[in-house]
């Protein structure tokens, strides 16, 4: 007897399992690409806009602030 009559032969299950296992591998991988955008693009953009907006906003909180004070002196 040869090895090859140990062998068991390839069954339609063995490969859905590598099939599966390969694609799962590709997902991981495209997973790590999004991830590595995310933190090197969208983040970045989102926390300069956010600090533009606060600018936004403490600028117009001051403006209120001068309106109310000058609104409360005058009465």
């Amino acid at each position: 007897m040869t090895s090859d009559s140990n062998q068991k032969p390839k069954s339609k299950l063995d490969d859905f399992g590598r099939e599966v296992g390969e694609a799962a591998r590709k997902l991981e991988q495209e997973g790590e690409k999004v991830i590595a955008y995310l933190n090197s693009e969208v983040v970045p953009a989102i926390r300069n806009h956010s600090s533009k907006a606060l600018r936004v906003a403490a600028d117009k909180l001051g403006r209120l602030a001068e309106y109310m004070e000058r609104n409360t002196k005058s009465q």
